[in-house]
């Protein structure tokens, strides 16, 4: 019984004939149905008699026929096309891995003598086939010069990929079989040259209507972004456009040459530096078959990863559902569940319409939880406004080293990492002065430039606290190329948070690995004062400034 239903389950696919069968006869159908049962020895691209069958046909019927056959030499797709093209199914269960193509390759008929056309080969690239080959059809239906080409493993020349052509099949003398095992080998090692990490690998992705230098610099940071979430980056690609594509983003040769680079560097993420649409982000998965993000979904992984505490895991939870809802895919919306019970009778709702208002379910008591956290919150803040404690909050861009800072000055512990986003729980410690004055000081989670908007509605209840903040220390890196537009996207934040009101000092951290007279000079043009967080005794210019500022303050608070 299992031999037999699993026959049953395989006998439709083998009978179908893909693609354009509308006008076919009824013999021309069973003809290219028996296609179906022809073989080819693994070592051969493809036999005599297979070739002079599929160009009769194609010349009986005056359409491209295209035969997907696998590496045992059977057939296991037969497509129709019209005179200029075919149309390549979905054949997504033939799974890729690392180093290695499809396990397909496309034999099909050219009915103008013309070669391999473009369209041929960007198939080729985007299905990542072991072969495409193209047999040329004379005018008497006998077939003509055959041309194939396969993917390279690295690029030669410039080249992606390479072209051959024999003039009839008695000399195509390829043995495929051990041509496709060295291929695949050739590009096992390629990918091992690229990683010997058991990491995420991706091809980094910057589409720009202005200046290519500064999308150079922006990919910088994206690369950053990666290489904090533990991603292995291959390699980037710019495209300067004129006009954005709404599906595509940008042109389909270019993404073709982007999955090349992938298949030749193992890799299945593209990272886009953009903010892709829900749309967008389905067009390009299933034109690519690649794993599609964005930088948005970039940094909300960051943050899934490094949450500790349970506000912290809250409120990464809220942003990623926000993000997520809209970009709910539309599939199986045909399939329905019954609800059952008074009301719930008929085709009931959907199971896109299920998922999102689950999500929304989720949404709204996640903002419950917060709202209980903001409270506490509250509490927390009269408690300190009694002991007349003034507050320290220390504010910057990501990875400028203020949980370095806070360490220093209090000699505290807070974990501290070279890369982006390393803190995201607040942390807040006593910070004593030499006068015998206290204060508290607090770390908050560092800011960038165009960080998401589902972020910052979620993180609303911890940015509240700088509202309490009677100083903020505006820490910078000032071994950064972009330290001015660091700046300035922090100014932009606090401007959007009414932030600007509050007494700032701007800190040049990093102060050791810059030129003296680099130094001096930012800190003459910026108004900020120079340290190292790491040398402790830096820390005293410092100190004094914040005295100076905090003590009037104290003062008036005393009285």
């Amino acid at each position: 019984m299992a031999t037999l239903n699993r026959f049953r389950k395989r006998a439709p696919a083998i009978e179908k004939v893909h693609g354009k069968t509308g006008g076919l006869k009824a013999s021309h159908y069973k003809l290219l149905q028996n296609l179906y049962r022809r073989r080819v020895p693994a070592h051969e691209i493809i036999s005599h008699e297979l070739t002079r069958q599929i160009s009769s046909i194609s010349h009986e019927i005056k359409r491209q026929v295209a035969l997907l056959m696998t590496r045992k030499g059977e057939v296991a797709y037969v497509v129709v096309g019209d005179y200029k093209h075919i149309w390549i199914p979905d054949i997504g269960s033939y799974r890729l891995g690392p180093g290695r193509l499809k396990g397909l390759r496309c034999i099909h008929t050219h009915l103008g003598q013309e070669p391999l056309s473009r369209e041929d080969v960007t198939d080729l690239v985007l299905l990542s086939l072991d072969l495409m080959v193209c047999v040329q059809v004379e005018k008497n239906g006998i077939p003509g010069a055959i041309s194939y080409a396969n993917i390279l493993p690295t690029n030669i020349n410039g080249k992606r990929w390479q072209v051959n052509r024999v003039p009839d099949i008695g000399q195509l003398n390829v043995n495929f079989s051990e041509m496709i095992q060295s291929l695949e080998e050739e590009l096992a090692r390629t990918r091992a040259n690229y990683s010997i990490k058991e990491q995420e690998a991706a091809l980094l992705v910057g589409v720009t209507t202005g200046h290519q230098w500064q999308e150079e610099e922006f990919l910088d940071e994206l690369e950053e972004l990666a290489i904090s979430d533990n991603i292995e980056v291959v390699g980037r690609v710019i495209q300067h456009i004129k006009k954005k594509d709404p599906r595509f983003l940008i042109k389909k040769g270019k993404l073709s040459e982007m999955v090349l680079r992938c298949v030749q560097t193992g890799s299945n993420l593209l990272i886009f530096n953009n903010e892709l649409t829900p749309a967008q982000v389905k067009s390009l998965t299933d034109f690519t078959e690649l794993k599609i993000i964005d930088r948005s979904q970039l940094i909300l992984d960051i943050f899934a990863k490094r949450a500790v505490t349970r506000e912290g895991k809250i409120q990464v939870e809220l942003a990623q559902l926000k993000y997520l809802l809209p970009r709910l895919a539309t599939k199986n919306t045909a399939m329905s569940r019954l609800t059952g019970g008074i009301g719930g009778r008929g085709p009931g709702e959907t199971k896109l319409e299920i998922n999102r208002r689950r999500v929304r379910e989720r949404i709204a008591g996640l903002n419950r939880e917060l709202n209980k956290i903001k409270r506490q919150r509250g509490q927390r803040r009269r408690l300190r406004n009694q002991k007349r404690m003034p507050i320290i909050s220390i504010i910057g861009y990501t990875n400028a080293g203020k949980s370095t800072l806070l360490n220093s000055l209090t000699r505290s512990h807070v974990a501290v990492g070279s890369r982006l986003f390393e803190t995201l729980d607040p942390s807040s410690r006593r910070l004593r002065f030499p006068k015998d004055r206290e204060a508290i000081i607090t770390d908050t989670v560092g800011f960038i430039r165009n960080l998401p908007k589902s972020l910052m509605e979620a993180f609303a209840a911890t940015f509240e606290e700088l509202h309490d903040a009677d100083l903020l220390l505006h820490v910078v890196d000032a071994t950064s190329p972009r330290v001015e537009e660091q700046i300035k996207v922090v100014e932009e934040i606090l401007s959007s948070l009414d932030l600007k009101s509050i007494p700032s000092l701007l800190v040049l951290n990093k102060a050791d690995l810059v030129n003296p007279d680099r130094t001096a000079a930012l800190s003459k043009k910026m108004g900020g004062i120079a340290i190292s967080a790491i040398h402790p005794p830096s820390l005293s210019g410092l100190v004094e400034k914040i005295e100076a500022v905090m003590w009037p303050y104290s003062s008036i608070l005393q009285t």
